[in-house]
């Protein structure tokens, strides 16, 4: 499973969906970590963009998750607010894998700048990416497993030279954690439309997008209000070993949908 978490903002809906479908591996992105808070709830400020922010986030879905390995990936430390008092908080994204699968490879990385340690910085911001290498008893098979929050840029989800050598670091950083018999998987909220260089990029590399490869309409649902209704993609190099895959408008978790694939 594949979701962005909008930062905890519905984790009351997001955190029951998540303990019940306990998917082997949930990639996670928009994650807070704010270990040094005991605040439920903090709020995120940039200029007019305020939104509630769930303090410890990580913490919520590691404890939903309590059979899963959890590995919190930072890209940023920045100030969150409570009231008027400015809070340190980390953010980012992260993975967890049921502890029965085997993790056998793993590489953490950035796919633009690097670690920022005081504040989120301008935008486009750091972003961070994550991948494990797992290993499929039933399959016999080893599968790797990428995942990134793309690069928010103010101007919009237009092709930047920034997006394509993201693209291309999201790659190096799938082939650190991959040999050549994998399935490979790249995932996450990649903040382009479905014609955009960065899904070339990946699909010329020889990875299949199964979004709009399956005629999916749409990966944002009703708390989406912008125009633009794409963020979210999943590709694969074997079409042949996807068992299912789908795009969840139910339950709403976040202003992103779900990606669900069984292989």
């Amino acid at each position: 499973m594949c979701l962005n978490g909008w930062g905890g903002k519905l984790y009351q809906d997001l955190l029951p969906f998540v303990e019940s479908a306990a998917p082997d591996i949930l990639c996670l992105q928009e994650v807070v970590h704010t270990p040094a808070s005991t605040k439920d709830w903090l709020t995120y400020r940039d200029g007019d963009h305020i939104l509630p922010q769930r303090a410890n986030f990580f913490r919520d879905v590691s404890m939903a998750l309590p059979n899963h390995m959890a590995v919190f990936c930072p890209a940023a430390q920045g100030i969150l607010w409570d009231d008027d008092q400015q809070v340190l908080s980390q953010w980012g994204l992260a993975t967890f894998v049921h502890k029965s699968i085997p993790i056998i490879g793993q590489a953490q990385g950035f796919v633009h700048k690097t670690y920022s340690p005081v504040g989120y910085g301008d935008h486009p911001r750091s972003r961070s990416a994550h991948g494990v290498r797992v290993y499929d008893y039933a399959a016999s098979r080893a599968i790797s497993v990428t995942h990134m929050h793309g690069l928010r840029d103010l101007r919009g989800k237009l092709d930047t030279p920034d997006r394509a050598d993201q693209a291309h670091k999201l790659l190096d950083l799938s082939r650190q954690v991959s040999e050549p018999d994998d399935v490979v998987v790249i995932c996450g909220d990649f903040n382009v439309e479905p014609d955009s260089e960065t899904l070339s990029i990946l699909s010329g590399a020889g990875l299949s997008e199964l979004v709009t490869g399956q005629n999916f309409s749409s990966t944002r649902n009703s708390h989406y209000k912008k125009p633009g209704k794409f963020a979210d993609y999943m590709l694969i190099n074997d079409t042949e070993a996807v068992q299912e895959f789908d795009v969840l408008y139910e339950p709403e978790v976040s202003d992103h949908c779900p990606l669900v694939l069984s292989l």
